[in-house]
């Protein structure tokens, strides 16, 4: 009866949440129940375990929609009709093709078609008509009997009530970007589209009980056998276990000898445990996949950085898939695999932005397409982005809209007026804080390689970039035993690639950026460390990151370590970061809170930091075991759904706690800080990793400046906006040049000591024109003059102009002015759109009579401020106004309690929002040193006197100082024009 049911899956149309849906059939008596959402299978295998713990018979299916023009209902017999229904959308899916008129007949497949759609004489073994409540009047005068195998009933579930049902014609509304009263009715759902009882149903159709039978009937022949604890990994990497146990243990001692030598115990010891472990778990094939995929990354020149728990296992560093040395830090395999772990282990491989796709593309290669597939998400919609669109599909204006979102939500949304029914309806969609889905998008960097197809499981689709992406997330493919490879991108290891290449090119050196012990150990790189001159390395730039690498003296691995993990919002928010700071610096007096805590976190002062000092806390002081505390670690990394779960093991972390006799002060205390993990903490091993990557950039930072910034600002990522890496480019004393037709490429390069800044920086520049330039260059040479550039290119007028007023022609004799006045002369026979062709003769260029034109030395760098954003010169030369009044940052510990006037240039804010709700701010600037000044905006002082964008700012407080760290409490400031004193 209830074969045509959706949730709200099927976006933008359906209102109802997996869990209602089959809670709603169970209180009616519904005992078997047909999920079918619109071109979408994202979230079948919810459904089907929702089913399965209330008694009710699931069946899976799809509603194969053209627009809004309904062609068919396919329901899955069995699996391998599920198979088929998954490959046929797909297919439509990924060619972007519709659904043709009659369904295809695949083995194991129902196809139900409405009424008065196909003829019934015409119906194939295959196919069947549905019969709606309001369609039983259309069957007077047909010979039912006839065709009482091909006769069902369907009553379609889109929405819960009359109230959702307004939803629904209001996201039918938000999907077409139309008014609400443009809607037309064939566009969206009918208004009985509900749930009614089975009885109720029933009664509608006796006079026709052969309808009833038969669709009993096909309900029962509908039959999916699916067990939720089997693996659907690929399963071996070679043919069988056996062999690839022997691979891992074969790649695994050859890696020992490489990172350990011959003769180490300790490491052979570990080695033979964690083979054992690993075979136990039947994870060979999962580490021989990812070794494999960074055995290509290394055959292609790749840089990469193996993170995660995985980097806990001493075989995944001799197997090259992590840099971090688990026996030197003492990091537990038990974290990363063990008995107790309900998903395999968890491998998080970031490749620079560059090469990540090529990665990917190799995974699909090497097993095929047919089992491989991107990991999806779901983008939900968001309160103030729902609250628009539904003031949009209102009618209402942008400020009115913006209105409702400066107005609190008021509880009385009774009313009929617009406003009332906007927050209604959107607070419907947040659906007791589980929000709506919006559209599909694609995991961070999820891959999904499984045993059997892909489409054994679920749909996939084609985004834009290009590869097949499942219609699963990460929690619906982990339910199925469906777990991720993780190839992830990030712009850090951007740096360190092109910084490697740019070495090379530039100085002739080969660099091993993996011997990351030895970086550890260089000297200069430990002081570069210690006097934070981290500005582009990944992980230790920001100034929060910086401040704290000063305040507690850092100049060595393990102390770099935890100030990455104790860096994380959960840990500095609940004021563990400051106690912990507190604790290593006067590490002769830390009090700790119990015996227990003093046993377990003595390494860390008192403080916990990682997450496996919480698992630590939660076993040994509440006596709990290895598999709750593995609840309570995926719940700390953000990857548990609801409070369910959390909520438990607080429950049973207080009982025990009680049971045991702990104080109950110390009980409350440490669990305040475990609460405050949730969702941003560090495993030691994930810290580790990025502390071996930030080593990597500081060790290419130390020893060659100028070619890691300019590979910095070439990979266009990080803390800091691009003037900033400008900046400290200048630092290393090289010359930078404007971009220049004859030596600047599209990107910044470095040649020797000089820097040609690249053109992708100028505001204006069209990219194809650009790349034609380049193009020239290099097959005919440099340019020798405007006007030997004009008849070679023939430019668009106003790129020219952009180009002469960059500098990009300083090598000719003329000034920027005479050269803009000949470029009108030299263009005005030329036709903007000619094509290149080298002349056979030289044509006479016109003579061009200059007129006397004024300069003035600033105009240069205002021009570069216009086209850069920035100039290229330092500001606080350009800067006209009195400097020598203020106090520098290099001076602030001679006036710690004092207040002082200094001049800063605005690098960066970053604002917060005190423990009250009002907000506040910290700044970061640059004063003429290129020193950081680091200031401190209070609420009152934020609102007095508020941040206007960048440029220079006086600024007036009191210089306070913190373990050798200085900052001022702003108490007044100003922003100063350039030419203020004039």
């Amino acid at each position: 009866m209830y074969l045509n049911c959706k949730t709200f899956f099927s976006l933008r149309y359906g209102t109802i949440d997996t869990k209602e849906l089959v809670k709603t059939a169970r209180q009616m008596g519904i005992t078997s129940l047909a999920l079918t959402n619109i071109n979408i299978t994202s979230d079948t295998w919810n459904f089907v375990k929702e089913c399965q713990d209330n008694g009710i018979k699931p069946i899976i299916g799809l509603e194969c929609r053209n627009n809004h023009d309904l062609k068919y209902i396919l329901l899955a017999r069995d699996m391998d009709g599920w198979f088929y229904i998954n490959r046929f959308l797909s297919d439509h899916l990924h060619k972007d093709l519709p659904f043709p008129d009659r369904a295809p007949a695949f083995p194991g497949v129902f196809a139900i078609y409405t009424w008065n759609t196909v003829p019934l004489k015409d119906l194939y073994e295959h196919e069947l008509v549905g019969i709606r409540k309001r369609d039983i009047n259309k069957l007077f005068r047909v010979d039912t009997l006839s065709f009482q195998d091909k006769l069902v009933i369907l009553h379609p579930v889109t929405y819960q009530d009359a109230d959702y049902y307004q939803l629904h014609r209001i996201l039918r509304a938000v999907d077409q970007n139309i008014l609400i009263s443009q809607l037309q009715d064939h566009t969206a759902a009918q208004a009985d589209e509900m749930f009614i009882s089975p009885g109720d149903l029933f009664d509608s159709f006796e006079q026709y009980p052969h309808i009833i039978s038969n669709t009993v009937r096909i309900m029962d022949a509908c039959q999916i056998s699916f067990d939720f604890k089997s693996p659907r990994n690929k399963k071996y990497f070679t043919t069988s276990e056996e062999e690839d146990h022997t691979l891992l243990r074969k790649l695994a001692y050859e890696g020992m000898l490489e990172r350990y030598g011959p003769d180490n115990t300790e490491a052979k010891e570990r080695i033979e445990k964690e083979l054992d472990v690993v075979q136990g778990q039947h994870f060979n094939g999962y580490f021989l996949i990812t070794w494999d995929i960074i055995r290509y990354a290394q055959e292609r020149g790749f840089f990469y950085v193996g993170r995660g728990s995985g980097a806990n296992s001493i075989i995944a560093y001799c197997l090259k898939i992590t840099d971090v040395d688990p026996i030197e830090l003492n990091l537990y395999f038990e974290r990363f695999l063990n008995p107790y772990r309900s998903s395999p282990p968890d491998f998080d491989i970031d490749f620079s932005w560059k090469d990540r796709d090529e990665i990917i593309e190799y995974v699909f290669k090497k097993y095929g397409t047919a089992h491989t597939a991107l990991l999806g998400t779901v983008t939900t919609f968001q309160q103030n982005a729902t609250i628009r669109e539904l003031g949009k599909v209102y009618g209402l204006p942008k400020h009115e809209i913006d209105k409702i979102l400066d107005t609190p939500f008021n509880p009385d949304l009774s009313g009929d007026n617009v406003q009332q029914k906007i927050l209604r309806y959107s607070q419907l969609m947040s659906n007791d804080n589980k929000a709506f889905p919006n559209h599909l998008s694609i995991h961070a960097g999820g891959i999904l390689i499984s045993e059997a197809p892909i489409h054994q499981h679920c749909s996939t689709y084609l985004p834009p970039k290009g590869f097949s992406t499942a219609q699963l997330d990460m929690h619906q493919a982990e339910a199925i035993g469906l777990f991720k490879f993780d190839i992830l991108s990030q712009r850090g290891l951007g740096h360190i690639r092109d910084a490697i290449n740019i070495i090379k090119e530039n100085k002739g050196d080969e660099i091993d950026i993996h011997n990351v012990k030895a970086f550890m150990r260089d000297e200069r790189v430990k002081h570069a460390l210690q006097t934070v001159n981290t500005i582009g390395c990944f992980y230790i730039e920001s100034p929060a990151m910086r401040q704290l690498l000063l305040k507690l003296e850092c100049h060595d691995y393990l102390t770099l370590v935890a100030a990455s993990s104790v860096i994380r919002p959960g840990v500095a928010q609940s004021g563990m970061m400051r106690q912990y700071v507190h604790n290593y610096r006067n590490q002769h007096q830390v009090v700790y809170l119990h015996e227990i805590v003093k046993e377990v976190l003595s390494e860390t002062f008192g403080i916990m930091v990682y997450q496996e000092d919480v698992i630590k806390i939660v076993s040994r002081y509440a006596n709990m075991d290895l598999a709750d505390a593995d609840i309570l670690r995926r719940a700390m990394a953000g990857k548990y759904r609801g409070q369910g779960d959390f909520q438990k093991i607080e429950q049973q972390f207080f009982g025990n706690c009680k049971k045991l006799g702990r104080p109950e002060a110390v009980t409350a205390e440490l669990w305040r800080q475990i609460a405050s993990f949730s969702g941003f903490s560090f495993s030691k091993a994930h810290s580790a990793s990025f502390a071996v990557e930030s080593y990597q950039s500081l060790f290419l930072k130390t020893y060659y400046p100028a070619e890691f910034m300019v590979a910095v600002i070439n990979n266009f990522g990080g803390f800091y906006n691009r003037e900033l890496y400008f900046r400290e480019l200048q630092k290393t004393g090289v010359t930078i040049k404007p971009p220049c037709i004859n030596h600047s490429d599209y990107l910044t390069r470095i040649n020797n000591d000089i820097v040609y800044t690249g053109f992708i920086h100028v505001e204006g520049l069209e990219v194809k024109w650009m790349e034609r330039l380049l193009e020239e260059r290099q097959q005919y040479g440099a340019y020798a003059s405007l006007e030997d550039f004009t008849t070679r290119i023939a430019p668009p007028p106003e790129q020219l102009d952009i180009l002469i007023r960059i500098g990009a022609f300083n090598f000719d004799t003329y000034t920027k002015k005479e050269l803009l006045w000949k470029s009108s002369l030299l263009l005005k026979a030329k036709s903007p759109h000619a094509e290149h062709i080298q002349p056979l003769f030289r044509e006479e260029l016109p003579d061009c009579q200059l007129p006397m034109l004024a300069y003035t030395a600033h105009e240069n760098a205002f021009e570069e401020i216009a086209l850069l954003g920035f100039p290229l010169c330092s500001p606080f030369t350009i800067l006209q106004h009195d400097q020598s009044r203020y106090i520098t940052a290099n001076n602030f510990r001679h006036y710690t309690g004092q207040t002082i006037n200094a001049l800063g240039y605005l690098v960066c804010t970053k604002g917060i929002h005190t423990s009250k709700g009002i907000p506040m701010s910290f700044g970061t600037f640059m004063d003429i040193n290129g020193d950081f000044i680091d200031t401190v905006h209070f609420p009152d002082i934020l609102r007095k006197y508020p941040f206007q964008k960048g440029g220079f700012y006086m600024l007036q407080g009191k210089v306070t100082e913190e373990y050798g760290v200085f900052s001022i409490e702003i108490s007044y400031m100003r922003k100063i024009g350039y030419f203020e004193d004039q």
